[in-house]
């Protein structure tokens, strides 16, 4: 009786794909990017007058987990192709 109600193409259109494919997110180029950026500004600072253990640590926060998900994204691939 309720389906009556309801035209049939509010019906059809509730019906939502929810396939995923396994894998890396969709930010992988940004963790690439993210952490040339920060690899190249540490380079650079790293040559200057204000390089210090404290901003070399500061630099070394966001560089690792960015490593390891560059590593990860680079495992990744390497399985795909394999």
């Amino acid at each position: 009786m309720l389906l009556s109600i309801v035209p049939s193409s509010a019906i059809s259109s509730s019906v939502i794909s929810m396939v995923t494919t396994p894998g890396l997110p969709q930010y992988g180029s940004a963790v690439v990017v993210g952490l040339i950026s920060l690899l190249s500004l540490k380079e650079v600072l790293s040559a200057s007058s204000y390089w210090n253990l404290r901003l070399s640590n500061s630099f070394n926060l966001p560089i690792i987990p960015l490593l390891l998900s560059f590593v990860g994204i680079v495992i990744f691939k390497v399985a795909t192709i394999i």
